[in-house]
């Protein structure tokens, strides 16, 4: 006990350390931030926040240093929990929303921050990232731009993102820079030239923008892994330049190296994989859910991207990966799987027709081809202006299902198609399926109509006005058809509408038909053919069967012959050491009969002696009469039994022969 007394009061009369001050612990944090040590700029933020509650040059140094440390939650809690945060924190604020991905939020955020060429940038990246390229790209028009860096960079993204690659080059000539100017600047343009169709010209650009940026990276000492993951999405968009020109084996290759690899950053590996599920379609399903699976968030149990490729994606590439882990999983047969997925997909893309889509795949999947046209007709009625590729679908799905008028009435909902040659040709079949002669016709008349109004350098009216002569003479409406193929021949004198209209109006009105039978042009080589002496002619007999006979004669000797020339003499195979020049005597025929079958058999004679009866020396003789019946009664049981199993075993031989040799060998035992 006394030894502690005395501790305690070494321990009461030591000196205690004064806290720290605030210069002191300021000059700490800068310290912590210039050398990126975030975790520890956070604790001594706190150490200032403890001693002065409302600074707001230590709430700001905490908040950056907890968003550079990728620690968005807490940085987003911080400013919330803070009671009266600096008027710049909505800044910080949007931006958290922003890396969360709630974006409808992250822009409700920023409209409480003043405008400027900061906030008007992360505007910008707030839309690119929910899809409103125009919007996006209006931001960047309007920005100041000597004082924005990078501008030419994002504003070429904008561009190839909203559809506008036309626009790229006119852009970069008014900002004053080149596209090789850098390697991501050189990247997007390729983007923009691959847009255009123009795959020869982006595969080179490409290549230049990756020696610039080996060369810019190599320079800046950036290690050899880091410039691999940095330049991956240059190796991904390579390889789909040459899918695109139709190396398709070159490009599984260059997916395949990327996957394995693994040296590409998470959006690349994502687009990759993705993009070789597409190539190879439906040919190793089991292996593309398997590389879909490293996409997949592992703390859900249903299919999810990843948070960063969730965040980092645009809604066009995930919606595709979506949409290719549906059709994997359709042709896999995991029907359980495939509608998990396509019930979440139109909360995730509601401004899509693709999930919709899936839903009628589903549906076709198990066979419920009415519940896909009920469903795909109810969103083309919802939604008119996305309503096109769905009655397109429906169409198809009804056609399938062998309901023609629904198909008819799908195409036909669909304006700006129904003059096109491929629909009326179309819907034509499908309502002359359905039995509506009417309808068919009716498609056909307005088709003509629109042709006829039609100011175009291709115009199909002829084309459609021929068919519709000949669907209508096929369905007995001469006179209509007559009436088309008269108008053909004044329109464009075909003689083919001729030939045509002279057939057509023989069946009505023979004088007319004569008439423009006039206006054909005689046959050459008709001109020493008298008509009239051909005429009284009793014309050439025909013989039945005859022509087909020989035809048939002929079909068989030509099969014949071919038949005879895919023959091919080969020279027989001889036994080691037989000479066929000395083969010497023929084997005998009966070699492979039993021998008692052969005509060379005799059969053994029964020996007399058998039956004398020899005793020792000194025995019993009996009578010669006794002996000899006795000797006859079991001879003629044995010639019994012998008989019946001979006739038993061998049924094709003689009963006699068999018989007779087992009775002798059963009397001899």
């Amino acid at each position: 006990m006394p030894p502690k007394g005395k501790d305690k009061q070494r321990a009461a009369a030591s000196p205690q350390q004064p806290p720290p001050s605030l210069e002191d612990l300021f000059s700490s944090l800068n310290k912590h931030i210039e050398e990126s040590e975030f975790e520890n700029a956070v604790k001594v933020a706190d150490q200032v926040l403890s001693i002065n509650r409302g600074d707001e040059d230590a709430l700001r140094c905490k908040v950056v240093a907890l968003i550079k440390a990728d620690d968005i939650d807490a940085a987003l809690s911080t400013i919330r929990s803070s009671k009266s945060p600096p008027a710049d924190f909505s800044f910080f604020e949007a931006y958290c929303l922003y890396r969360n991905n709630k974006l409808d939020e992250a822009l409700e955020s920023l409209k409480r921050q003043e405008r400027d060429s900061v906030t008007m940038i992360l505007e910008s990246q707030i839309l690119f990232r929910s899809g409103k390229m125009d919007a996006c790209i209006d931001i960047y028009q309007n920005l100041p731009k000597p004082k924005v860096e990078l501008l030419e960079i994002n504003s070429t993204a904008s561009l190839v993102a909203a559809g506008r690659a036309s626009e790229v080059k006119r852009t970069l000539e008014a900002l004053g820079v080149k596209a090789t100017n850098s390697f991501m600047l050189a990247f997007n343009t390729a983007c923009s030239l691959i847009q255009l169709q123009k795959y020869t010209e982006a595969e080179q650009l490409l290549l230049k923008a990756r020696r610039i940026g080996q060369e810019e990276l190599f320079s800046d000492n950036v290690p050899e892994d880091e410039i691999q993951i940095e330049l991956a999405p240059i190796a991904v968009q390579l390889a789909y330049v040459q899918q695109l020109l139709g190396q398709k084996q070159e490009a599984v290759e260059a997916y395949t190296d990327i996957i394995k690899q693994d040296m590409a950053d998470e959006v690349s590996l994502g687009v990759a994989v993705n993009n070789l599920i597409a190539l190879r379609g439906p040919r190793d399903v089991s292996d593309g859910l398997k590389k879909l699976d490293r996409l997949k968030d592992k703390d859900k149990q249903n299919f999810h991207l990843t948070p960063g490729l969730d965040n980092k994606l645009s809604p066009k590439q995930k919606e595709s990966i979506y949409v290719n882990r549906v059709l994997l999983l359709l042709h896999a047969n995991k029907m359980d799987q495939a509608r998990e997925i396509v019930a979440a997909l139109p909360d995730m893309f509601p401004d899509s027709v693709m999930p919709v889509l899936l839903q009628a795949a589903v549906f076709v999947r198990e066979n419920r081809a009415g519940k896909a046209e009920e469903i795909l007709g109810q969103f083309s009625e919802k939604f008119p202006d996305k309503s096109k590729v769905v009655l397109l679908a429906r169409a198809q799905v009804a056609a399938a299902a062998g309901h023609p008028l629904i198909a008819a009435e799908s195409l036909g909902k669909i304006p700006d198609i129904q003059h096109t040659p491929a629909t009326v040709a179309t819907l034509v079949s499908l309502r002359e399926r359905a039995g509506d002669i009417d309808g068919a016709a009716a498609v056909l008349d307005a088709a003509i109509n629109w042709w006829s109004n039609a100011m175009t350098e291709d115009n199909k009216l002829s084309v459609l006005m021929q068919e519709a002569a000949s669907f209508k003479l096929r369905h007995g409406r001469e006179e209509e058809a007559a009436h088309l193929y008269e108008e053909l021949v004044k329109s464009h004198g075909s003689v083919e509408a001729l030939v045509g209209l002279v057939t057509t109006v023989a069946r009505v009105d023979v004088k007319k038909a004569e008439a423009y039978e006039q206006k054909l042009k005689p046959l050459p080589g008709l001109k020493g053919v008298n008509v009239d002496s051909l005429e009284k002619t009793s014309g050439a007999k025909h013989n039945e069967g005859v022509s087909h006979v020989k035809i048939t004669e002929t079909y068989d000797e030509g099969k014949t012959k071919a038949k005879a020339k895919r023959k091919r003499k080969r020279k027989p195979k001889y036994p080691k050491g037989f000479d066929p020049a000395n083969p010497g005597p023929p084997p005998d025929p009966e070699r492979w009969l039993p021998k008692r079958e052969r005509s060379s058999y005799r059969p053994k004679r029964k020996d007399k002696r058998a039956a004398q009866v020899r005793g020792s020396q000194g025995s019993v003789a009996r009578d010669k009469h006794e002996t000899g019946a006795a000797s006859n009664t079991s001879n003629t049981k044995s010639n019994q039994a012998a008989t019946s199993k001979g006739a038993s075993q061998n049924a094709a031989a003689e009963p006699s022969k068999p018989s007779s040799s087992k009775s002798r060998k059963k009397s001899r035992n």
